[in-house]
């Protein structure tokens, strides 16, 4: 490992924990009488906004996947589409998973696909920034010892603890 790959990669996840804590403060400069518990639901999608668009740019910004084969606008158009179709798609299944394991199907609809919209963000979105749409990747990184570097498991390490989290969260609700 680099010690360059390591300091890029210590930034970039400082930068969007900044961004979860930026989006506890921006709604209140702009909605009245705003806070967490009685905003939960715009809160949501600010933070859900907030780190994809700073992952977005870290990504594109730290480039820690230069083997691009192919640059033309029709490809990059066409990864951007998949890349939207993907996230839409785990947002959906999330949704589905979360209604199964016992969310209420129709009183908190909502807040059951913000919360799916949120997981998806967290888990999907670095993927998609870092591997794009390809299944045979993200298979490889999940496979025994298929990272190959410290960009890929760090991938791992964030989608386990946010699915660990996520259920060690819902644990009191009951």
């Amino acid at each position: 490992m680099k010690d360059t790959d390591i300091k890029r990669l210590l930034y970039t996840h400082l930068l969007c924990i900044f961004s979860i804590i930026l989006s506890v403060f921006i709604p209140s400069l702009f909605l009245e009488n705003s806070s967490i518990l009685e905003t939960h639901l715009t809160w949501l999608c600010v933070c859900s906004g907030f780190v994809t668009a700073v992952s977005l740019v870290l990504y594109l910004v730290v480039k820690p996947n230069t083997s691009s084969k192919r640059s033309s606008l029709s490809h990059k158009v066409t990864r951007f589409l998949k890349c939207c179709i993907y996230f839409l798609m785990s947002c959906f299944s999330f949704h589905v998973s979360f209604v199964l394991y016992g969310a209420p199907l129709i009183e908190l609809a909502l807040e059951t696909f913000l919360f799916a919209v949120i997981l998806s963000t967290f888990t999907i979105v670095p993927y998609l920034c870092l591997l794009g749409p390809n299944l045979k990747a993200w298979l490889r990184v999940f496979s025994r010892n298929g990272v190959t570097s410290i960009w890929e498991n760090s991938l791992q390490i964030t989608t386990m603890s946010s699915f660990v989290g996520a259920w060690l969260g819902a644990l009191p609700i009951p």
